[in-house]
Formats: structure tokens, sequence, C-alpha cells
């Protein structure tokens, strides 16, 4: 069937954090959370759940390997077929958020004291991880290149890890700036990991929004010993806009790991809620269709972003990105005398994203959400420009 993704849909009586944050005359471009209705077999799983009418608890007691086997094949199934990638069902565990996951894959690798190695700008909740479990916090900032893209400086990356550095937070797809990190990047941090004794957690929420050009790698599915040392997370949550179902997922390959993060989730995180499998497993089974056309809509999205900033927003610049539905954007050459994010909401009444809040390296960004339909995306990016234009008037 045909998505229309040009849908107009009222968000603001569907208790939507994006829409009610602001007022009603702001256009809200801020948090990742898609605008568009999820694929037609989700929404037709889920009533055929509501009209059962009985909601107990889902599998057996904490989701354990055997207690969905369906579900953990059909994610057996989906790595093999979309990334080449063999992994097991055991190797499968549900857990409700990927923000859920990182934390756990902190708790059960690094004790009180050592310390979170993580990648700026990065998504907030991966900045706060080390604080939200009590470990010190490392950091190294990604490299800005001339051109707006970003590279890893493999010296400052080495030099970051010390003794005491027990996990690295890998995002890839790379939220804020939009690199899907090539195979080379990616086996030279997995290397540096292994040689260092630091595991690998890989939030790769994004791993289905790539675009035409570009191809995601888990990173555990470079070689076996590199995914006998990864953690890594992924979810139906952006792919097909669930985010307020709360489900993901998990893959340890190493049996040892795995029990550990299972044991550190014990009395603290529950299982999976029902609506969320049901949502995840009609998703992954029968959204590929949906997927398809809005990968497309999206593609199109980011390209009218990337030239309308690069031409008609004087002194803000955007790399055009390689994956997830987010944009990037460069204010510190545009003249504004204040932080950018406060500029456009006070006077263009368009709430985007703070750059601060991505840590080190944010300073003077701010990144646009532009999975939302094309006509309020013209009139966010038009008003932006009209702030601009009597900016410099002034």
């Amino acid at each position: 069937m045909n998505y229309d993704f040009d849908q107009i849909i009222d968000r603001r009586n569907s208790d939507s954090e994006k829409w009610n944050a602001y007022p009603a005359d702001v256009i809200p471009l801020w948090v990742a959370d898609m605008d568009f209705i999820s694929p037609e077999p989700v929404i037709r799983a889920l009533h055929a759940r509501v009209e059962h009418g009985v909601f107990g608890y889902p599998g057996g007691l904490g989701n354990q390997p055997d207690d969905l086997p369906g579900f953990r094949q059909l994610i057996v199934d989906r790595m093999a077929q979309r990334f080449n990638w063999t992994i097991e069902p055991q190797d499968v565990l549900l857990i409700p958020g990927v923000i859920v996951g990182f934390n756990l894959a902190s708790y059960c690798t690094a004790s009180p004291g050592s310390a979170v190695l993580i990648q700026t700008p990065v998504y907030p909740p991966i900045l706060h991880a080390a604080k939200t479990t009590s470990c010190a916090y490392q950091e190294m900032e990604l490299t800005l290149e001339l051109d707006g893209s970003y590279s890893i400086d493999w010296q400052v990356f080495e030099n970051a890890i010390t003794g005491d550095t027990r996990v690295f937070i890998l995002c890839n797809p790379h939220n804020p700036v939009g690199r899907v990190f090539r195979t080379d990047e990616l086996e030279r941090m997995a290397e540096i990991c292994l040689r260092k004794n630091v595991v690998v957690c890989s939030d790769e929420i994004h791993a289905d929004l790539v675009y035409p050009g570009y191809r995601h790698i888990p990173i555990a599915a470079l070689h076996p010993e590199i995914a006998q040392n990864t953690i890594t997370l992924i979810a139906p949550s952006k792919t097909y806009n669930l985010a307020g179902l709360q489900c993901s997922i998990a893959i340890i390959q190493n049996p040892e790991l795995r029990e550990q993060y299972l044991a550190s989730r014990h009395g603290l995180v529950p299982w999976v809620n029902l609506m969320g499998l049901t949502a995840a497993q009609a998703a992954y089974q029968y959204g590929d269709e949906w997927l398809a056309q809005l990968l497309e809509y999206l593609r199109i999205n980011r390209d009218f972003v990337h030239d309308f900033v690069n031409n008609e927003l004087p002194g803000i610049r955007m790399s055009c990105p390689e994956g997830t539905y987010l944009a990037w954007l460069d204010c510190r050459g545009a003249g504004i005398d204040e932080n950018p994010y406060k500029f456009f909401l006070e006077k263009a009444r368009v709430a985007l994203q703070d750059g601060e809040s991505f840590g080190k390296g944010g300073e003077g960004f701010v990144r646009l959400n532009f999975g939302t339909r094309r006509s309020l995306l013209e009139q966010a990016l038009q008003r932006m420009k009209l702030a601009m234009l009597n900016q410099s008037g002034d």
C-alpha cells in the first residue's frame, strides 16, 4: 500500500512531549520523534491485542531467552538479512528502552569509580550515563572537518582511554552529527578497545535509517573476537515511530557478559510491556514496505533541508547526514549574538534542540528533526530565514 507522509496529524491532544512542550504558535522540530502514523500492520496488531481484552504478563518471568522464541528468531533473521550478521536466539535480550540498555551496560561492566568513555557531541542521555551509574566520565571530541563532516582523531581516542576505562559507548549511526561509521573506522575503534580491555556498548537505534551510498555495519558483526566484547542495542522505536511503546533489544554474544547484563537488571528493570512487544513484532515482520517509502520521503526532506540551510540561511552550514532524520546545523558563523536555540525559538517560533545539550563541541549548534511533513518543514525554515533577515536589518 502507499503511505501518505504529507498527511496533517494533530498531535497536540495526544500526550505528545514533542508538541506540548512549547506554546501552540511554536513549530516543534526538536526531540527525535517523527510526525508520521506508524505502519498499518502495527496498528492492526495493536487493535487485535486490545480487542482480546486480557493484558497479562508477556512471556515468562524476566523475558529470558526461551520465553518468546518466535520474537527472538525474528531478530536473528533480521540481523542476517539486513546486516549479514549471524547471531543466535539466546543472544537476544529484551529491554524497555535503549537508554536503559546503555545504563545497564555501564552497571554491569564498570564499578563505581571506574570510567565510561563517550564521543562528543552526542545524544544527551549518553552524556549522563557515567553519572547515572556512579562512574567517572571520560570523553573525546569528534573532529569537525572543514566541510562540516566529522572524523575521529585516533591519537585523541586512544589517549582518552585510561586504566580506569571499562566501557566505551558508541553511537552509530551517530546522533546528532549524522555519521554512519565506515568499516575501517569501526575496526580501529574495536581494535583499540580490545587491546585496552574496554567493552564496547554500541547504540545502533538508527541502524535502519541510512541513506543511499552508505551502509550500516554492526560493530559486533566485524569479527567474532569483537562480538565477544560488544553489547549492541537496537529498537524499532525510531525506525517505525514507536518510541512511546518502550521496546528495545540488547544483543550480547558473549555468554558471560550476557549473564552479567541479565543480573544487573534484577529487581530494577522490568520486562517489556505487552503493547511494545506486539508493535515491535508486527513492525519487524510486516513494516518494511512502510520503511522503504519512509526512507525515500526522509531522503527528499534531508536534501531539501541541506539545500535550504546552505543556500538560504547566511552563515549557517550543514553537512548532509549519512543516516538518521536529524540535521546538525552549525550556526557559529551566522552572526547570531545569542544562543541559536534561544534565537530561533524566540524570533522564529521554531523549537530546535540546543547544541549545548550534546556536550563538548555542541556550542553554537542546533539539531533539527526533519522527520515531519514537508510543508511544515518548509514553513519552519522560512520562519528561520525571516528571523535572520530581520536580525541583519536591525
